[in-house]
């Protein structure tokens, strides 16, 4: 069978993908911002306690992502008692069929079944990243066209055609896309295929739309795969030793897996798209090598005692000692290490010290 049969088969029965993000606890290590901790005058993003301008919409207004935590198992249905079961007619008689051989099973590589169940296992983690907030307009386009639906009601409101761009502002409560008055929460989906533009810049996945007090939130509904493509490329160069690109993509899934698990606003994004966090820019880092990184160490992260490491980087080592106290990874030591024969494992545990590589595991019946 081959890997992408494998793939499509995981994804019709998405009941058998279980990972154990939820299961996993954040350990005791200090969990400190990208940057230098904020003064005390200056309000940290998503800090607890601090209203947000979000606040007064309800949760009921978000779509649906289906992704957020793993779907339950479908109820099997009720098994038929004998007695239950029609009486045949007596002047039925079955058709007699020559049996026919069983062929022998299909013999699946183990290893092409691991990696395509971590690749996937990468596709199914959502990731809500926030790319515009409190603004007053914002241009939005499609490539191949899509749909905006209420994400209140489920329905669909508007057609955009294929290379459309509209000029989107909030007026109260809803939103003007051009001309046409939308409710204050949609969500754009784009057709197979499609990329939804903000501004100049264009995103895989969904992109929500929230109106509140006259401005505008953008907040792009990714998958965990589609976000590292962007991430690897938007914080090193793509030209990079593939070990050094390896390093990247491991050590960004676990800090975006951290956020994952404690959301800087629960209810509607995880974290941000600049370098406070980490550098998210859509399509326009992806490349080939980022790519082959990220599916090379499909649902790899930094693990301490079985928990997510919040895998603090920086550029330089001088950086990482100012702002982290020297717990983190130096993006340039990375790429030396990686000329000098390092594998991404061994980059990661010069800098993560007495951590480890784990890896999601999904359970498949």
């Amino acid at each position: 069978m081959s890997r992408q049969a494998i793939v499509s088969w995981l994804q019709q029965r998405p009941w058998l993908v279980v990972p154990i993000l939820g299961l996993i606890p954040l350990i005791s290590l200090p969990l400190m911002s990208r940057q230098s901790p904020p003064s005390a005058s200056t309000p940290s993003p998503g800090a607890a306690g601090s209203p947000s301008p979000l606040s007064s919409i309800s949760a009921a207004a978000l779509p649906d992502m289906a992704l957020v935590s793993p779907s339950p198992k479908p109820t099997p249905s009720a098994k038929v008692t004998p007695s239950s079961r029609p009486s045949p007619s007596p002047k039925a008689t079955a058709p007699k069929v020559a049996a026919s051989p069983v062929p022998p099973p299909r013999q699946i590589d183990p290893r092409v079944v691991q990696s395509v169940i971590s690749l996937s296992a990468d596709a199914v983690i959502p990731v809500r990243v926030i790319i515009a907030q409190g603004t007053t307009s914002l241009t939005i386009g499609t490539s191949t066209g899509g749909v905006v639906m209420d994400a209140q009601k489920g329905n669909a409101v508007y057609q955009m055609p294929a290379r459309s761009s509209y000029q989107v502002q909030a007026d109260g409560r809803t939103l003007m896309m051009g001309s046409i008055r939308l409710p204050q929460v949609v969500y754009i989906e784009p057709n197979p295929g499609g990329i939804t533009y903000v501004g100049d810049r264009g995103y895989r996945g969904r992109m929500v739309l929230i109106a509140n007090d006259s401005h505008l939130w953008a907040v792009n509904h990714v998958s965990m795969q589609q976000y590292l493509y962007s991430v690897v490329g938007s914080e090193v160069s793509p030209s990079w030793p593939m070990e050094a690109l390896k390093a990247q993509a491991v050590a960004a899934r676990s800090y975006a897996l951290t956020y994952h698990l404690k959301p800087v606003n629960r209810q509607f994004y995880d974290l941000g798209a600049d370098e406070y966090y980490q550098v998210y820019k859509g399509v326009e880092s992806e490349a080939a090598t980022t790519r082959q990184a990220v599916n090379s160490t499909g649902g790899e992260f930094v693990s301490y005692r079985g928990g997510v490491v919040e895998s603090l980087y920086a550029a330089t080592d001088d950086i990482v000692m100012e702002a982290f106290q020297g717990r983190g990874m130096s993006q340039i030591g990375a790429l030396g290490l990686a000329e000098k024969g390092y594998n991404y494992r061994q980059i990661l545990a010069n800098y993560y010290t007495g951590t480890g590589v784990a890896r999601i595991q999904m359970d498949i019946e």
